[in-house]
């Protein structure tokens, strides 16, 4: 199971991150996102258990648990396609503001 950890402190470490989860059973994989342009940890990443029972359990032993001062959200994490909003629009779809008026 893909699960989402969010409200990441920037200090979290991937290795931090593994171990907490490892309590609660086998961790298949951990990454914490960085942006692109300056290098830095954007505050969320994402742990992978195959075991579906163990990962139900880390999401609520471990939602609202802190963690370098702050409170983790842990949910499962949504395939891509479902969180897809639609995205972007430019400014032909936002409605209003910034042209002249007539």
């Amino acid at each position: 199971m893909n699960i989402y950890v969010g409200n990441l402190s920037f200090e979290a470490t991937e290795d931090e991150l593994r171990a907490a989860f490892e309590e609660f059973g086998k961790v298949a994989s951990v990454s914490i996102l960085q942006d692109k342009l300056s290098g830095r940890p954007r505050g969320f990443g994402f742990v992978e258990m195959p075991a579906s029972e163990e990962a139900k359990a880390a999401i609520s032993g471990l939602n609202g648990r802190e963690i370098k001062g702050r409170s983790l959200k842990v949910n499962e994490a949504l395939p891509k396609t479902d969180r897809d909003g639609g995205g972007g629009g430019g400014r032909e779809h936002r409605g209003g503001g910034g042209g002249r008026r007539f």
